[in-house]
């Protein structure tokens, strides 16, 4: 990947950008000039408000149920170090460094919009951690997502302040103090509101959020892809792709849906013409007539989700926000993650249907009645017993998913002695969305793999466009089964290809990008 810098200015976080700077080792962060004057004229009028002993939230008080606790000025630093360490009762399994990589990206682009009163040298120590690849280590549980992501975030703050764990090399968890202490990098020494500062939003549930659906994204366009290739291993009808059917109900996801499949299979392959004249075949199966209707369905829900995603990591989340300007310090409840939880909720139960359908389609494949092609894809049926537990893996998949799409959000639970009595149980959304999406990536590499079998059992009739393109990648790296073998490790093949991009990557450079 090429050097490049993102420029973090509280306003220009989108999808692609955030998964680029995440993704790409080589990124660079730094404060926009801007930036740093809204966030210097916001602490500025804090301090003005603090030396005439105005009692704030959060400031010179305690926290949640303890809001009409008055602390002395003696105390106030002490109490921002006392709420990080307090506030770090995350566990389980850590998020990836990844994941932590990008909360800390949205956690200093909130800062910069200049509405939390912290100092520029808060969002300054972030991103100087940033660019040490100095990524803390964040427990995945603990968060209902209201008051922010509270015990995840605190564990964030926990390692600028050199207290907690960050990534060390080769993977391995290494303590904070000492790494800082070995590269002579000094921790961040809280002021006012700083540490509050650093765990109100919903940083976590986003970046989470925003890595999956980056994900579900290139994996809806695959789905597309793998309809394509099954339809001409079932030797299916293209008619239900005419543009004449989408523009009588014209939803916004249908007609590129339609689109993308025709392009992907050309307007006729020898496949098709051997079944164009008096095929006694009426219609498909909806699996694969109605892939514009359910595939469509899916564009439009990760589109909405996107939007929520982007205005929320552009967005002020801070309890309470600085308005400098209006001569306000207001406490309020932009830090509930309802919006997101809910978006996520929603991609959550789309991408399952994603999966549902790949695997009907797939349940066709192996079954000699739907495709007239050998039982489960194997040739010697009986002795081989093919594709069986292809289908039965997959459908596992797609029944484990329901449970997943079971939305979080409709939960909530009173915490914080009933102070905080209504929660969003986002980031249980956020990673519930992420074990659905890796779900829905398998059943399309399983897919891929009846697919292609299936071709090779038509031959020598041959598929067209971007199909025939992709079965040649794909048995560059998996070839026909002649006999069983260990399936599994196929999967994990056209797994590779799909998250290194290359599939996606080699067919939009011969046949360009599809709609999504």
């Amino acid at each position: 990947m090429k050097l490049s810098t993102l420029k973090i200015d509280g306003n220009s976080i989108g999808l692609d950008n955030f998964y680029a700077a995440v993704m790409n080792p080589e990124m660079r962060f730094e404060i926009t000039e801007d930036a740093r004057i809204k966030m210097k004229k916001s602490r500025d009028y804090i301090e003005t408000r603090i030396d005439t002993g105005e009692v704030m939230y959060g400031v010179n008080t305690g926290f949640g149920a303890f809001s009409s606790v008055r602390i002395s000025d003696s105390q106030i630093e002490q109490l921002q170090k006392n709420l990080i360490r307090s506030h770090c009762v995350g566990i389980g399994k850590p998020f990836t460094k990844e994941q932590s990589k990008g909360m800390m990206i949205l956690r200093a682009n909130t800062l910069a919009r200049g509405h939390s009163g912290v100092r520029v040298a808060v969002v300054e120590k972030i991103i100087e951690f940033l660019n040490a690849d100095l990524i803390p280590v964040i427990p995945e549980q603990g968060s209902v997502g209201a008051s922010g992501d509270l015990a995840p975030l605190s564990h964030l703050a926990l390692a600028l302040i050199g207290e907690g764990e960050i990534w060390g090399a080769d993977g391995k968890i290494q303590s904070a103090f000492e790494i800082l202490t070995a590269k002579k990098i000094a921790p961040l020494e809280l002021k006012a509101k700083e540490g509050l500062s650093l765990i109100n939003g919903c940083q976590v549930m986003n970046a989470v959020g925003l890595l999956a659906l980056h994900q579900a994204r290139d994996l809806m366009w695959l789905a597309d892809l793998s309809g394509a290739m099954s339809l001409e291993g079932l030797r299916g009808s293209r008619k239900p792709f005419d543009p004449l059917i989408a523009d009588v109900r014209p939803h916004a996801g249908e007609a590129p849906t339609a689109r993308n499949l025709l392009k992907l299979m050309g307007s006729t392959s020898e496949i098709s013409e051997s079944h164009a004249v008096n095929d006694p075949r009426v219609q498909d199966a909806y699996s694969l007539r109605c892939m514009p209707a359910v595939h469509g369905s899916v564009k439009m829900a990760l589109k909405y989700v996107q939007k929520v995603l982007e205005i929320e990591a552009n967005s002020s989340t801070d309890n309470p926000l600085v308005f400098s300007d209006a001569n306000k310090v207001l406490s309020c409840g932009n830090f509930h993650g309802m919006p997101v939880s809910h978006a996520l909720d929603f991609a959550g139960i789309v991408m399952a249907s994603l999966a549902s359908i790949s695997q009907e389609r797939i349940s066709k494949l192996i079954s000699t009645q739907m495709s007239e092609l050998p039982p489960f894809l194997a040739p010697n049926g009986g002795l081989n017993s093919g594709h069986m537990i292809v289908q039965v893996a997959a459908a596992s998949l797609v029944s484990e998913n329901k449970v997943l799409a079971h939305p979080a959000s409709v939960d909530s639970i009173p915490t914080s002695a009933e102070k905080e009595d209504h929660v969003s149980m986002g980031t249980i959304a956020a990673r519930k969305f992420q074990s659905i999406v890796n779900n829905v990536q398998n059943v399309i590499a399983m897919e891929l793999l009846s697919s292609t079998q299936a071709l090779n059992l038509i031959a020598p009739l041959k598929p067209a466009a971007a199909v025939s393109l992709a079965f040649d990648l794909i048995r560059k790296d998996v070839p026909f089964a002649s006999e069983d073998r260990i399936f599994a490790k196929d999967v994990t093949k056209i797994n590779e290809l799909i998250s290194s991009r290359r599939l996606i990557n080699e067919i939009t450079k011969q046949f360009g990008e599809l709609e999504c």
